[in-house]
């Protein structure tokens, strides 16, 4: 008997998200190494929520402050940025198990067109960052009116 899966695009985008950052990765250098030789790398997650008025963005930053944290809007490219620092050294016994990734990150959405950086609003409370982005006014069809003759200033073919 088969089982019928349901499509589920949003999965099949991360997916792709993932591939897409091994790939960088491999070319762009790879993820920082701890103490105990586990490859880490720090990739905060992310929520991104469509109201009927906003797109709003929530990222898990645990152990950061706002001031850690960037947020900028550049060619209707949302980047949020940061770094999370190590909260051991090498030089320093006691560590066991060291399994908490650290390290800078930054992830980046597209927006759609039209978007007003200065309605752009972000704020963090208790390790979560929120950045609401008000949906671009809806582009309507200007209707342009036809008059009869000729337009003013402009000489009739004959």
């Amino acid at each position: 008997m088969a089982t019928l899966v349901r499509w589920d695009p949003a999965r099949e985008l991360d997916v792709l998200q993932g591939e897409m950052n091994r790939l960088f990765d491999a070319f762009f250098g790879s993820p920082r190494v701890n103490g105990d030789g586990a490859r880490r790398r720090w990739v905060p997650a992310m929520d991104l929520v469509e109201t009927d008025d906003a797109f709003v963005v929530k990222a898990d930053l645990p152990g950061l402050d706002r001031d850690d944290v960037t947020v900028e809007i550049k060619d209707d490219v949302l980047t949020i940025s940061g770094e999370r620092k190590a909260e051991h050294t090498e030089d320093k016994d006691g560590y066991v198990r060291v399994e908490r990734s650290y390290g800078s990150f930054s992830r980046t959405l597209q927006l759609p067109d039209g978007i007003d950086p200065d309605q752009v609003k972000a704020s963090f409370d208790k390790g979560v960052l929120e950045v609401r982005v008000p949906k671009p006014a809806e582009r309507k069809p200007h209707r342009v009116e036809i008059t009869a003759g000729t337009l003013e200033g402009e000489a009739s073919e004959k």
